[in-house]
This record gives structure tokens, C-alpha cells and sequence, in this order.
């Protein structure tokens, strides 16, 4: 197939970490370069300005929902993730952690590469990229963290955030403009920080480092097409090569108003799958499934992993201070060598997400034992002390009296995925979890945050999904696509090649191979930087 019949040279599925590292990198190499999002193409004057607004905030297709943010529940767990042109910038905490060198010798892609040399150079390049600085504006929330981290003697550890906020220059009042400060005029104007809180909820000051005011932006100023609301139904190798080397061509159909159910098919000399670690799942078993790719690995869809998270808050009924102010995740500590917690906030009326909360914290046994502990101190509450239950529970003010804290773990646990047709929708297969159960009760975080909301004159409450039903809320699903010596071992290879297919990589969370146990964004750009650099500029 020559050149010329070609719409481009590479099409990108998917506009997140990974997809907007290769969309830039492909460019600037001299590729022609179309980004397919099935999310919307949000400014600071469409965002919501909390995420009460439901059908801008959520992500639900059947109701013609397109916001930014997806909750999606499964068996074991339930995942939060972004879909938006930006991807999971639009909405995700932007803190941007590298992690611990061990996590290198760990998982499936030990030993396939000189990690621990490759990585740090890449790294470095993300964090410019992304505008990686240390937090300067310290909430309250984040000043509690560090009197709860003396409660029990773990101080030492306590460090402001690393994240990807413009704060502007020293002296700056807060939404003070500067032109690009990062590319040498290249990149848009941009605000100094006003600790608003509402990162998560999309920032609409324009201090966010979001993709859209970096790596996508440069990569449309190299001639890159960012195509919003277009969803990837097909990948099929062209004219009788298996393989894909004669390329391939991409089905999408169009989810925009006016134009909803379109369909156009693009031909392309190679792929790059980068729809987040459960999208490309998917995207790939469908397409596997449906035979347009049928030699993808066995071993699509194993070693599906989270940073072993829990969420727990803290909440302060009427306390005149507010928790909102901040940027997303300031500060976090380390309460052993395996747990890690980082205070979180909404900002001021984004309080949708204190419907998860359950109540007083409880023990007991993940199971009937917890469900039967929480039942109780919910009954004797609502008996002896029902305004302090109603003032705990009630959604108003959650956000501004609630220090929320995300705790995360190293330690190994995995699950794998698989498309199934339910019995209560039998119309069409969808994406299902299988194996162990993950931890949705972790003792130490649990006990950490008792001492704390007691020394610091709140109360430790739990959240529904933990205490009920014993499954963990993560925002951090990784794996699914991992990396492999083989077509036995992984998806995809060192350089995110996917064994069988030429031209085709995979640059997400999907390939992720080991468990993080930080935030994972910085380390999904900087082996999207990792595997463009492998790929050779296009010759004349």
C-alpha cells in the first residue's frame, strides 16, 4: 500500500498520558499523526463548576452523558477514570510521583531492560514536559496531615506534593497571567494558582498543567489532528497482510451531537493503542473477539493491578475552617514502608462524592463481621445521637469540613479482566473482573486515621463500598497489556511492541507491569517518552 493512499501515517486511540506523549513525539518525527478521543474537547468556559452538574461532571453513554468522568463497577472493585480530550489530566489530582526504584525488579518487566538507567531520563523529560513543581499553597488539609503524622512519630516523613500546577512567579497574586512560561511561547497563556480545590472538576483558572496545554497542544502545532467525540470500533490489517504490514484500517463512529452514530474508516501505516489501561482492554478483546485481530496474546487482560488503595476521610461537622482550599493532593506521608497516604480535597460545593460515605468508622472483619459492626454503630447513632449522624451524613459541606485520605500500597495483587455476557444484560458482552479479592480494609491506614481524627478533634469514617460490600475505589487501574519476553509472557514487548502485529504499540496504563504505589501518570508519560524514542524519524 503506498504512502500516498494513506490517510495518515499513524492513528492514536485515545488522548491520555500515553497518547498525547505519541501524538507530540510522532510529530515532531515528521509522521502525519490523527488522535481519536471519544471524550469532549472541554474549556475553562464549558467545565462544570461543580461536579453537581451531573451530565457535565459523569460519563454515562446510555443517558447521553459525556463529562469527563467515569465510574465504572466491577466484582472487585470499583475503577475511576477520565475520558475527555486530555484524557485523565482533565480531571485527576495532578500530583506526579516518581516511584520507588524496586518497582523495576518487581512484576513482569524485570529484567527485559535496564530499567533503572533507561527511566530517569524520561522522567525528567515528563516532569518538564508536564510542568512537574513542588506545591506551594499548603491547605488546612494539608496542615492537618502533618499533626496527624505526629500522632503517631511519622513526621520525618511528611513532604509537599510534587505536581503539575503553574503557581506563577514569586509575589504573584493568585490568577496573575503569564504568557507560556514552559515552551518558549509555543504553549498557551497561562494563571498563577488560586487553591481553589476544584482540580479534580477540571480546572477552570487555567493553572492546570492538563495535556491539552502541553503535549497535545505542541503536538497540533506540529500538524497533529485531535479528533473529539470519535470512538474506535475496528482495527483490521490491510489487503491480505496479517501482520499489519501493509497498515491498517481504523473503523470510528462519531458520539457528537448532529453527527452521532457516523461512521468513517481511516487508513494508517501503524497504531498506537492509548485508550487507559481498561480501554485498551476492551478496545483489544473486541477486536480479538470479533477476529480483526486474532494473533493478540493470550495473556490480554492478566495482571491487572491497583496501587492497593483505600479511601477514608475525615470529617469536621460545622468546623469553621475549609478543607476545599489547596490544590487537589498537597502533601502527603508515609506511615510504613509499604503505606503511603496523601490528604485529598474537592473543591468548595463539589460534594457528589460524600454520597459514598457510610458513616463512623468501624472494624471488624471484611465480611459480615464489618457489614454487622457498621449496622450496629449506625442503629445506636441513629437512637442516642441522630444530629451527629445527620451532620456526618449529609452531602451539604461535605467537601469543605472533609479531609479525605487516599492511602496506597506496594504490596503485590492482581486480578485479570475478560469480556462477558451477563445474565442481567444478555444483549451484548462487557468487561469483568476475576481472581482474589483485593484489600478494601487495610488495618494500618484504618488505625492511622482513628488516632488522628481523634487527636485532631474530627471523626474517621468509612465509605460504602469498603464497609458494605469489601471492594476497594481505585482511580489508579494499571495492567491488562503488560510487558513480556514473549507472546506467553505479555502483550507487548519492552518497547511496546505488540507481539504479532507490526507497527502497533500500546502507550497506557495497560502496560504497566509492576505495582506503583504512587500515583501512576507521571510514570505512564515517561514509558510513553520510553517506547517514541525507540520509533525512527520518517525518511524522506
Amino acid at each position: 500500500m503506498g504512502a500516498q493512499l494513506m490517510d495518515f501515517d499513524y492513528i492514536v486511540i485515545g488522548s491520555g498520558f500515553g497518547g498525547s506523549v505519541s501524538a507530540l513525539r510522532l510529530a515532531e518525527k515528521g509522521y502525519r499523526v490523527a488522535v481519536l478521543e471519544q471524550g469532549r474537547h472541554w474549556t475553562a468556559e464549558t467545565l462544570p463548576v461543580s461536579n453537581r452538574e451531573y451530565s457535565r461532571w459523569l460519563w454515562v453513554p446510555a443517558l447521553r452523558w459525556q463529562g469527563f468522568y467515569s465510574i465504572r463497577f466491577f466484582r472487585h472493585m470499583i475503577a475511576l477514570h477520565g475520558n475527555a480530550v486530555g484524557g485523565g489530566s482533565i480531571t485527576y489530582a495532578n500530583t506526579l510521583l516518581v516511584p520507588p526504584a524496586k518497582v523495576w525488579r518487581e512484576g513482569g518487566w524485570a529484567g527485559l531492560a535496564d530499567w533503572e538507567r533507561i527511566m530517569p531520563a524520561h522522567y525528567e523529560t515528563a516532569s518538564r514536559m508536564l510542568g512537574v513543581t513542588t506545591n506551594r499553597i499548603m491547605g488546612p488539609a494539608d496542615e492537618h496531615l502533618r499533626e496527624m503524622s505526629k500522632v503517631i512519630g511519622v513526621e520525618n516523613t511528611y513532604y509537599p506534593t510534587r505536581v503539575a500546577v503553574y503557581f506563577g512567579q514569586e509575589g504573584d497574586q493568585p490568577g496573575t497571567p503569564h504568557p507560556d512560561p514552559y515552551f518558549g511561547g509555543e504553549g498557551p497563556q497561562r494563571y498563577s494558582c488560586n487553591g481553589c480545590g476544584g482540580c479534580m472538576v477540571g480546572c477552570r483558572y487555567g493553572a492546570k498543567n492538563t495535556l491539552d496545554m502541553n503535549y497535545l497542544h505542541l503536538a497540533q502545532r506540529h500538524g497533529a489532528q485531535v479528533r473529539a467525540q470519535t470512538k474506535v470500533v475496528d482495527v483490521r490489517p490491510l489487503d491480505g497482510a496479517a501482520d499489519g504490514s501493509r497498515g491498517y484500517e481504523v473503523e470510528a463512529v462519531s458520539l457528537a451531537r448532529g453527527t452521532r452514530g457516523k461512521r468513517t474508516r481511516l487508513r494508517c501505516t501503524g497504531v498506537v493503542f492509548a485508550a487507559s489501561s481498561m480501554g485498551t482492554q476492551e478496545l483489544l478483546m473486541r477486536l480479538r473477539d470479533r477476529g480483526s485481530l486474532p494473533a493478540l496474546s493470550p495473556m490480554l487482560g492478566k495482571h491487572v493491578r491497583t496501587n492497593a488503595e483505600s479511601l477514608i476521610s475525615v470529617r469536621f461537622p460545622g468546623s469553621k475552617i475549609d478543607f476545599s482550599k489547596g490544590v487537589a493532593i498537597g502533601s502527603g506521608i508515609y506511615i510504613d514502608q509499604y503505606t503511603h497516604i496523601e490528604a485529598v480535597r474537592y473543591g468548595i460545593d463539589s460534594d457528589s462524592m460524600g454520597g459514598l460515605i457510610t458513616g463512623p468508622m468501624v472494624g471488624g472483619k471484611p465480611g459480615v463481621g464489618r457489614i454487622l459492626a457498621w449496622a450496629g454503630t449506625m442503629v445506636r447513632m441513629a437512637l442516642t445521637q441522630p444530629r451527629q449522624l445527620f451532620s456526618l451524613l449529609r452531602w451539604k459541606n461535605w467537601a469543605r469540613e472533609c479531609v479525605i485520605l487516599l492511602c496506597m500500597q506496594t504490596l503485590e495483587g492482581q486480578l485479570s479482566m475478560r469480556l462477558v455476557r451477563h445474565w442481567y444484560w444478555p444483549f451484548s458482552k462487557k468487561l469483568a473482573t476475576y481472581g482474589s479479592k483485593l484489600p478494601a480494609f487495610i488495618p494500618a491506614a484504618n488505625d492511622f486515621a482513628r488516632k488522628a481524627a481523634k487527636a485532631c478533634g474530627g471523626v474517621a469514617m468509612n465509605w460504602l463500598s469498603e464497609t458494605v460490600l469489601n471492594i476497594p475505589i481505585t482511580a489508579h487501574c494499571m495492567g491488562g497489556a503488560v510487558m513480556g519476553s514473549n507472546p506467553q509472557e505479555g502483550v507487548c514487548d519492552a518497547q511496546h511492541r505488540v507481539f504479532g502485529y507490526r507497527n502497533m504499540y500500546i502507550c497506557d496504563g495497560s502496560v504497566v507491569s509492576a505495582n506503583l504505589g504512587v500515583n501512576p501518570s507521571l510514570t505512564i508519560t515517561a514509558l510513553a517518552e520510553n517506547c517514541m524514542s525507540h520509533i525512527p524519524p520518517k525518511s524522506a
